[in-house]
């Protein structure tokens, strides 16, 4: 099965595994996700009946990944 989020799915998707790395206190809005689509860290796997981005799973997963180091240190986390 290939999952497909809207933008504001994939914002609260990856503040959910933000959050088990930060304690909670990290969130992932849908400002951040079409940033994160802007700067080619996610890429549309198709559109919805509005014309919306949609976003695979996985690739969602490897965006949040890709960025979660810079963006807990901007909120004063830091990772390992």
């Amino acid at each position: 099965m290939h999952l497909r989020f809207t933008t504001a799915e994939a914002a609260q998707r990856a503040t959910t595994w933000r959050r088990l790395v930060s304690a909670g206190a990290a969130e992932v809005t849908p400002a951040t996700v079409r940033q994160w689509a802007s700067r080619g860290h996610l890429e549309p796997c198709g559109l919805d009946e509005r014309g919306h981005p949609l976003y695979a799973l996985a690739d969602l997963a490897r965006a949040e990944k890709a960025t979660r180091s810079r963006a807990l240190r901007l909120v004063g986390i830091g990772t390992q």
